[in-house]
């Protein structure tokens, strides 16, 4: 397990840092709402991923892998329902940070769920598992302590986003300004969302 902690750091890092629409949803909602608004997403996220890192761990990424038919459903319906959520942000009413917004935001089930969804996570968790993950009697102990690790990789990662987009919510204070990001966003998730079923 020692030899590959270091790799699977690694790999939990640049999975957990790197654009997907986990990280633009945490970027969109603190940019919104604030930093600590985005601190359920983060959370919720990053436990939904190290749930489904487990849940593959645990036999159900075997039955995806000799089941393509469920596997290539599962991830269209992640794209269609990213790209729904896509569509919700892009037409969000134009309305600067300064005013109280009464729309229902992300919480921390939501954001779990959403990794059931999200195509990028079952990805990255049927990789943790087939490459990190050993065949050994303590298998299921090793996918155990990777989901762990993962967890508390990816809390950090989304929180640097989080960061990322409570400090762009001082140049969002007309609605204009909030209109065009919230574009950009709903844009750039639909992009990350669909890039990761054509690559």
């Amino acid at each position: 397990m020692l030899s590959t902690l270091l790799p699977f750091m690694l790999f939990a890092f640049v999975a957990s840092i790197t654009p997907g629409p986990t990280n633009i949803l945490v970027l969109s909602n603190s940019a919104r709402y604030g930093f600590k608004a985005a601190l359920p997403i983060i959370f919720g996220a990053g436990a939904g991923a190290a749930g489904i890192v487990l849940l593959v761990g645990s036999g159900v990424g075997e039955s995806l892998v000799r089941l393509p038919r469920v596997q290539l459903a599962m991830q269209w319906a992640g794209v269609a329902w990213l790209s729904y959520l896509a569509w919700q942000i892009y037409r969000t009413p134009a309305q600067a940070i300064g005013v109280r917004s009464t729309q229902k935001r992300l919480g921390l089930a939501g954001a779990a769920s959403l990794q059931l969804v999200n195509p990028k996570t079952w990805m990255m968790a049927l990789a943790v598992v087939s490459v990190f993950a050993g065949n050994g009697a303590d298998r299921q102990h090793q996918v155990l302590s990777l989901s762990l690790v993962f967890f508390l990789i990816a809390l950090p990662c989304l929180g640097a986003w989080a960061l990322l987009g409570a400090g762009s919510n001082r140049v969002l204070r007309s609605s204009t300004a909030v209109q065009r990001f919230n574009r950009c966003m709903a844009l750039l998730l639909l992009g990350s969302t669909w890039l990761s079923v054509l690559i």
